[in-house]
């Protein structure tokens, strides 16, 4: 039994929008989605209705799903699509803006004669219309021009103004027409951008006329701004007595030109020459008398219009006019005109700009942005440090908000040094840059190839600490991987007041974290020459420390070896009281170091005072430490051999501690100088010597044996014997 249409159609959106977030890109319409739909086994009660009721309410958000699932219901079997389902596919398209298949759908349905609401090819003419594609959405509209008074007013009044800007003055005609016929209301911008195009080709009566069929009907429009669009159109093309007599007609039906329509054709007689300065004394005669003052509100709302429809180029003429004339327009609409001019029109941009900074007011941080962007993508870049120095003598930016702007435009534009000037500027007035500043300089940085810059810019960072800072303001807690890190790299700056105050906020807000991070703290300190600043750790975690590497640091870097020596011993004492196994541990790592280090007469003293105050283990890790101590010496040298044979002596190595380092010395010793040897048997006791020779015993070669003749003194088990017919041979007697 198939479950109710409203039941299944929430069914099947479940599963499609569950089973979408595994897709990519998330959302998107795969196979998986259509295997989806034949394991719920909707296909037997496929219908339109169906379909409609899963697009509308529940796919309306989703255009991808909702187009794939429309698209794949039409390839069922027995299945076509109705009005219903167009009509609930074409809602999420136009909700959603997918214009381009909204425009594809809406022609499909048409092709079946099936009927569309005129709402929804509002949204794609004016799609159309702001992609500078008119003349597609004139073709739209003319094949429904029945419907043209549903698709309203504005919707017509655009695409008008739209053709008109596209030079498509023919087909704007048509629609001009269509809207009289059939009585849509003309608004400013539809009718202001027709006649300021359509005076330029037609005679004045025929204009007049065209105004006047125009005011007979419902239509609103401001009749100032109406008579400077035909004005000015009349002066562009050279017909300036033609707009002197215009100026009259207009005021008579109450299109009353303002001071800047007035401006407009005195201007184009001045223009002329000398020859004309009549008739310019007595259009500014007239203007006294019988002009009206701009409306700046008005300007401002029909240049905001214009820009809205993507019209920049009228926008561009309008606001020159003002600015010519020196008339008021109000800021925003000026900063409106500054950034979407700047993406056409660089200098006129520029003019803008000037004009403001002349009326002692300056722009918004978005219109400096969008300037900034555009006189850089069209190759200006000197114009915008120039705009940007301008802005600085004005004491324009004075927060992070607006240096981050200069900062991130003059990356933008390759302008890296200026842009870390910039930054420096920033820290000489008190103001700190956070991380977006650093992201910014550092992809400009990379980009560019600068990889040592880009170090420089890395370290800066964390000796500032914005890093630190940025993830403690997000909330995001730093690990101790990452404190240790930040600890080390501040240490390497000598930074050590900044190292410790972000240890004890650490120890205020997680002791886990603070436990994790005293070893390689300490370590850091140590190795940044500055091992006294770790008596600012509590004793309690200092002695908890485990690494041998940090004892080491801790205890042997100050200058007086008195105090080192000392420092060590306390420390150790104070580990022996706390825990006896990790004095364990530590006692075998001195003993690891002790192979390796080039000054070692520390460690042995520590070592033998150690064993004094019997810190020593006996374990097994010892004894195993005990060969590893001599795998640093050369056997060639008799210094180091010297050293070998006193270190036995002063560790005082039991008998069967002796057998380890015998062992592994007389592999050794098969390869040494008479010298060598010599020495090393000068130093040895009496019993280290017997236990050497058993091992030399085990491990001469044979060959050897037989080209000396000395095999016959070989008794199998006498290694003392064997020894010291060895060691005659070897290092003759004396």
């Amino acid at each position: 039994m198939q479950p109710p249409a409203k039941e299944a159609a929430s069914q099947i959106s479940r599963a499609l929008i569950s089973s979408s977030t595994n897709s990519k890109p998330t959302g998107s319409w795969t196979r998986s989605l259509e295997q989806t739909l034949h394991q719920l086994g909707c296909r037997d009660s496929l219908n339109p209705s169906l379909v409609a009721r899963v697009i509308d309410p529940h796919l309306l958000r989703h255009p991808s799903l909702s187009l794939g699932f429309f698209n794949w219901a039409a390839q069922q079997p027995n299945f076509s699509h109705s009005s219903i389902s167009y009509h609930s596919i074409l809602k999420s398209l136009s909700i959603s803006r997918q214009f381009n298949s909204l425009e594809k759908v809406l022609k499909e349905a048409k092709s079946r004669n099936f009927a569309v609401d005129p709402s929804f090819y509002r949204p794609v003419i004016a799609s159309l219309v702001k992609s500078k594609k008119s003349h597609e959405g004139f073709l739209i509209l003319k094949d429904v021009e029945s419907l043209i008074f549903d698709i309203g007013a504005e919707t017509c009044n655009s695409l008008l103004a739209g053709l008109v800007s596209e030079g498509r003055v023919d087909c704007a005609r048509k629609v001009f027409d269509e809207m009289l016929v059939r009585g849509v209301s003309f608004n400013t911008l539809g009718i202001g951008l027709f006649m300021w195009r359509f005076c330029q080709d037609y005679q004045p009566d025929l204009i007049l006329g065209v105004l006047d069929r125009v005011r007979s009907g419902v239509s609103r429009f401001d009749g100032s701004i109406v008579a400077l669009l035909i004005l000015h159109g009349l002066c562009e093309v050279g017909r300036v007595s033609e707009a002197y007599n215009a100026l009259e007609e207009l005021r008579n039906r109450d299109c009353k030109p303002d001071f800047m329509a007035y401006r407009v054709v005195a201007e184009a007689f001045r223009s002329k020459g000398p020859g004309c300065i009549f008739e310019v004394q007595a259009i500014l005669k007239k203007k006294r008398k019988l002009g009206v003052a701009p409306r700046a509100i008005d300007y401002r709302e029909f240049i905001f219009t214009l820009l809205s429809e993507n019209l920049i180029y009228e926008a561009k003429v309008l606001g020159l006019v003002i600015l010519e004339g020196n008339f008021p327009i109000e800021d925003d609409a000026l900063n409106a005109l500054i950034g979407s001019v700047s993406l056409v029109d660089p200098c006129s941009a520029m003019l803008f700009f000037k004009f403001m900074l002349e009326r002692e007011r300056m722009p918004d941080l978005i219109t400096l942005s969008n300037l900034s962007r555009n006189l850089y993508k069209h190759g200006k870049s000197d114009d915008m440090l120039d705009v940007y120095n301008v802005l600085f003598s004005k004491d324009y930016f004075t927060n992070l908000e607006s240096y981050y702007v200069m900062i991130s435009s003059t990356c933008e534009a390759r302008k890296v040094r200026e842009a870390y000037g910039v930054l420096q500027e920033m820290r000489r007035k008190g103001l700190y840059p956070d991380i977006s500043f650093y992201n910014v300089l550092m992809d400009a940085l990379c980009r560019e190839d600068l990889i040592r810059p880009a170090q420089k810019l890395w370290d800066e960072m964390f000796a500032y600490g914005v890093l630190f800072d940025n993830m403690l303001k997000k909330g995001v807690m730093p690990d101790a991987a990452i404190y240790s890190f930040l600890l080390a790299c501040l240490c390497q700056d000598s930074k050590f007041e900044a190292t410790i105050q972000i240890y004890y906020k650490v120890a205020d807000q997680d002791t886990t974290i603070e436990q994790a991070i005293v070893n390689p703290l300490i370590l850091s300190l140590c190795k940044g020459g500055s091992a006294s600043y770790v008596v600012l750790i509590p004793s309690k975690l200092v002695i908890g420390v485990s690494s041998f590497d940090l004892i080491i640091e801790i205890n042997f870097v100050f200058d007086d070896a008195a105090q080192q020596f000392e420092t060590a011993i306390d420390h150790l004492k104070q580990v022996m009281a706390a825990s006896p196994s990790l004095l364990q541990e530590i006692s075998t790592e001195i003993l690891a170091l002790l192979a390796c280090s080039s000054n070692p007469e520390p460690f042995l003293l520590l070592i033998q005072e150690m064993q004094h105050n019997e810190f020593v283990p006996t374990n097994d890790k010892w004894k195993a430490i005990s060969r590893k101590l001599l795998t640093s010496v050369s056997v060639d040298c008799p210094s180091d051999m010297s050293y070998l044979a006193n270190t036995q002596q002063r560790l005082q190595l039991a008998s069967n501690e002796c057998h380890c380092v015998s062992h592994f010395l007389a592999s050794r010793l098969c390869s040494s100088s008479r010298l060598a040897v010599r020495v090393l048997f000068k130093h040895l006791k009496v019993e280290f010597r017997v236990e050497l020779g058993d091992c030399i015993a085990q491990l001469v070669n044979l060959k050897i044996m037989f080209q000396i003749n000395y095999l016959s003194l070989w008794d199998g088990g006498n290694g003392g014997q064997w020894f010291r017919c060895m060691l005659e041979l070897i290092i003759g007697t004396e």
